[in-house]
């Protein structure tokens, strides 16, 4: 059980890391000196007695896996229902359920559909956890800010998106989550949402409007192609560059291991394509907008931004990689630039 998704992903490639010094800390019963902080050494240490069958089973199970895959059941062979793309592939064949929907303010809604695989999953608002209202969008997620009309769960309308707005029993009013969601239908009247994308989330220059979620299946369609070179995308995030002139989407990535240049060449013309936005698509092709960048980034480096956001008094469980990373976020692209290694410019519309 976790609060989202990707903490457990972060678990997971944090162990890929430092699985064989934990099997030494389990076969010596004794915790390693990378452990600094001493209220943790001293309550595992009260854990920790030296196990070497454990640790044979361990090692003997991890050195065997392909790429990590499978890595769930594999260590733990009695799970049913784990916490997405990542997932899958350290669950294996285990079912992916996302079983509510809420944030930091409260929860929304409930998955009253389990079979549903997570990209198509409904929430049932909870009409009882809060006073819930919905602002209607009309079709522009970035456009100037206007005055609105807030209507309530039982004016909503099928088909419809709208972003999410809370008050809650412990006093806050009319809070404005930045969520967009869509109306997909009722269950016993009340409204089931699919969540869209973040408000604030949106990759825009000239016409074009390519939400967190139109980044998401580009990179997810390029990532594919990395399969037979065995890489994977570790993370990623984007920044529009509008300094040049034109301006042009900038999109970072991590990679698992090395490619060549022919190959990242590739990678960023197939990148530039995957944008299928009608706006964004003529604006490539009458150069209103600039070819996209890809700039590769060292090993670690949204490790160091998790780093970043822990230190300003963040919780780890709390945070996920910003996918759009604004020009007012300064430190966060000055980690991001001091880390690239390659940059390479599309010519797919050339």
């Amino acid at each position: 059980m976790a609060t989202f998704a990707h903490s457990i992903v972060h678990t997971f490639r944090t162990f890929e890391q430092v699985w064989e010094a934990l099997v030494v800390d389990i076969r010596e019963g004794v915790l390693s000196s990378r452990v600094t902080v001493p209220s943790i050494r001293l309550t595992v240490s009260k854990l920790l007695k030296p196990d070497p069958e454990l640790a044979d089973t361990i090692y003997n199970k991890c050195s065997r896996l392909s790429n990590w895959y499978d890595l769930i059941p594999e260590l733990f062979p009695n799970t049913r229902q784990p916490y997405l793309k990542k997932l899958r592939h350290y669950s294996g064949e285990l079912p992916l359920l996302s079983a509510d929907y809420g944030s930091s303010e409260g929860w929304v809604g409930v998955n009253v559909n389990l079979k549903l695989p997570p990209e198509l999953v409904t929430y049932a608002v909870l009409p009882n956890i809060g006073y819930f209202e919905f602002i209607p969008l009309g079709g522009n997620l970035n456009g100037v800010e206007q005055a609105y009309s807030p209507v309530g769960l039982t004016e909503v309308k099928l088909g419809e998106e709208y972003e999410t707005v809370f008050t809650n029993f412990a006093g806050l009013y009319h809070y404005r989550l930045g969520d967009v969601v869509k109306i997909k239908g009722f269950h016993n009247g009340t409204p089931e949402l699919q969540f869209v994308c973040r408000r604030n989330l949106l990759l825009r220059i000239n016409i074009d409007k390519n939400t967190e979620k139109d980044l998401q299946l580009a990179v997810e369609a390029v990532a594919k192609r990395l399969v037979d070179g065995k890489l994977e995308v570790v993370d990623f995030t984007s920044h529009v560059n509008v300094s040049a002139d034109p301006g042009h989407y900038v999109i970072f990535w991590e990679l698992s291991g090395e490619a060549t240049g022919e190959m990242l060449q590739d990678y960023c013309n197939c990148l530039d394509k995957a944008f299928i936005d009608a706006g964004y698509v003529s604006s490539r092709k009458v150069n209103a907008i600039g070819a996209l960048e890809l700039r590769i980034v060292k090993r670690g480096t949204f490790h160091k931004i998790l780093d970043h956001f822990v230190g300003l008094g963040g919780a780890v469980s709390q945070f996920k990689t910003p996918r759009c990373v604004g020009p007012k976020n300064s430190s966060l692209l000055q980690i991001l630039s001091s880390n690239v290694v390659e940059t390479y410019v599309s010519s797919a519309f050339c």
